[in-house]
């Protein structure tokens, strides 16, 4: 998979690991001498779960440069030959761009906010309190951050509905209350956001500043959307809470640190010296990475059912005071417990020229002024049917490293209402029909996930031992000839699934009942106390993770 931004030679930069599932390592080896069982690590659903077994943001980051290597030696146009030179390989690992569907990287555990870039918290001070008190009396000496929602965290392309709350009668009067509607002042939030990984200290023991690179899995763009009239009557004395859990969008492409690399550069401040951070924050390597960063709105045009597109900022994450090594250390500092999976934001990114502006709270100063379209158009905030579209890329000598997108269009607020009661009334899967051999236990963990969630299914025998799998047929189902398969439709579209586990969390996720898969705490055993090699869900037992 190409991002459209980045040369052939040069995607490797972006770890897409849609190509490692497909390319079944058990069966060829091209992943034999990593230093892990890659047959485990990328048979999983997601990155980071389940927790328990070989997971890759688990590992170490010499496990990830390894792989990164592995999968450049594959690529290169004068490498490794293992793919290129096996056509039925190739073909099978390779899938042109617009057919394949994008999904969260991760299965987010905990996610967090900062406020992180000094010309976006002194706009903000300006408006609310003025130049001379622009900026609070701590937000030199840390990085001041909250606790978001990570389960309102959603994929690019992903629609969110306008939220609606408690908006305040009266700015001169709080104390006429409130009335409960849909935001009027809903906003984006331009962001780089980050994942951690690797072998993360237990509760108790801070991460060190030195320590804090090793422990960065990699960067995503990310819209973290606001609401800023709800906000503004809710947020003392606690902070953000429903103006800010109803959608953060994310990029789909994980952009390592080392992809990076070549990119680091100062920050818009160069060093931090009035005042110096305490030990604990001072970054001996203080810099920041040269990402190019622009939001376009797609907005409705008079009279045509096109959408007109207008480049309303241009920025770059050089403008962070707080480093994401700042970031990540300051937020253990306590002896908060990281894990892997779990996401960081940025918060707004800004500029010093108004065309560099990170929110449309800045681009209109409060509402003060219009922000103009191509068409003609003019906003100060985002109105039901527009397209909010974050880019971002590295510009190399003669290449570019590509983020893809991260976009969102807002829907008119109550829009999903009675998409979610249909939802919970009956499965959005059609068609189901299941390729199983009746002596796996693979098959029977995907038949017990399949009754646990009422889905009704067709039930197709495959015969192992006659080698049914490898047959032209069921080529046709998996290229691969992996059992069990699972077969459906969904929007009209028909789509099959191979891995066991994978096949579980995918119902579990699509499921409005209760998961199969219990949550983890963070422990080999789970909740449930179940034996390494197994879950223990309600008595029963689903056998081996493979």
């Amino acid at each position: 998979m190409l991002n459209s931004q980045m040369p052939e030679d040069m995607f490797l930069d972006v770890l897409d690991f849609l190509h490692v599932h497909c390319l079944a390592p058990e069966e060829h080896g091209a992943f034999k001498d990593l230093g892990f069982d890659a047959t485990k690590t990328f048979g999983q659903p997601t990155l980071n779960a389940p927790l328990g077994v070989s997971v890759f943001m688990a590992l170490p980051r010499s496990a990830w440069r390894a792989t990164r290597a592995r999968l450049a030696e594959l690529f290169a146009a004068d490498g490794d030959d293992a793919l290129r030179g096996r056509a039925t390989l190739r073909d099978a690992a390779l899938r042109p761009l617009e057919e394949v569907k994008m999904h969260l990287p991760a299965k987010i555990g905990d996610y967090t906010d900062f406020y992180s870039s000094r010309e976006h918290a002194t706009n903000v001070g300006i408006m609310f309190r003025g130049k001379d008190n622009a900026l609070q009396p701590n937000w030199l000496h840390l990085p001041v951050g909250y606790h978001g929602r990570a389960s309102s965290v959603v994929l690019s392309g992903t629609p969110l509905a306008r939220p609606r709350g408690q908006l305040q009668k009266s700015r001169e009067d709080p104390w006429q209350g409130s009335v409960y509607g849909p935001c009027k002042l809903l906003d984006f939030e331009l962001e780089i956001g980050f994942f951690v990984g690797g072998q993360l200290p237990p509760l108790g023991r801070p991460l060190s500043i030195q320590e804090a690179e090793e422990h960065i899995f990699g960067y995503v763009l990310m819209n973290d959307w606001s609401a800023r009239d709800i906000q503004a009557w809710e947020y003392v004395p606690l902070g953000p809470f429903g103006a800010k859990n109803f959608g953060t969008t994310i990029s789909p492409w994980i952009v390592s640190p080392d992809a990076l690399e070549p990119f680091v550069c100062s920050t818009s401040a160069e060093k931090q010296t009035d005042p110096e951070p305490l030990p604990y924050l001072k970054e001996e390597n203080y810099s920041s990475y040269d990402i190019k960063l622009a939001v376009d709105l797609h907005t409705p045009s008079q009279g045509s059912s096109e959408k007109v597109v207008t480049t309303i900022t241009e920025s770059n994450f050089r403008h962070m005071y707080w480093t994401p090594r700042q970031q990540l250390v300051h937020h253990s500092v306590t002896g908060c417990n990281m894990q892997p999976g779990d996401l960081l934001g940025s918060g707004t990114i800004s500029g010093t020229e108004q065309r560099s502006f990170g929110s449309m709270l800045e681009l209109s100063w409060r509402g003060a002024h219009e922000i103009p379209l191509s068409d003609g158009q003019a906003r100060k905030f985002l109105q039901d049917g527009d397209v909010c579209n974050i880019r971002g890329y590295c510009q190399g000598d003669g290449y570019q490293i590509g983020f893809g997108d991260c976009s969102g269009e807002v829907l008119p607020a109550g829009a999903l209402d009675e998409a979610k009661a249909a939802g919970a009334a009956s499965s959005p899967l059609q068609d189901v029909e299941l390729h199983g051999y009746w002596r796996s236990t693979a098959s029977w963990r995907v038949r017990i996930a399949l009754a646990h969630h009422g889905i009704h299914y067709k039930n197709t025998p495959v015969n192992l031992m006659k080698n049914e799998h490898q047959s032209a047929s069921y080529a046709q189902v998996s290229s691969m000839g992996q059992v069990p398969t699972l077969s459906f439709t969904v929007a009209g579209e028909r789509q099959n699934l191979t891995q066991s586990m994978a096949i579980v969390e995918f119902l579990d996720s699509v499921s409005t009942g209760s998961p199969l898969i219990p949550p983890t705490d963070g422990t080999v055993e789970g909740p449930n106390g179940a034996e390494e090699g197994g879950w223990g869900v309600g008595g029963s037992f689903l056998g081996p993770r493979n």
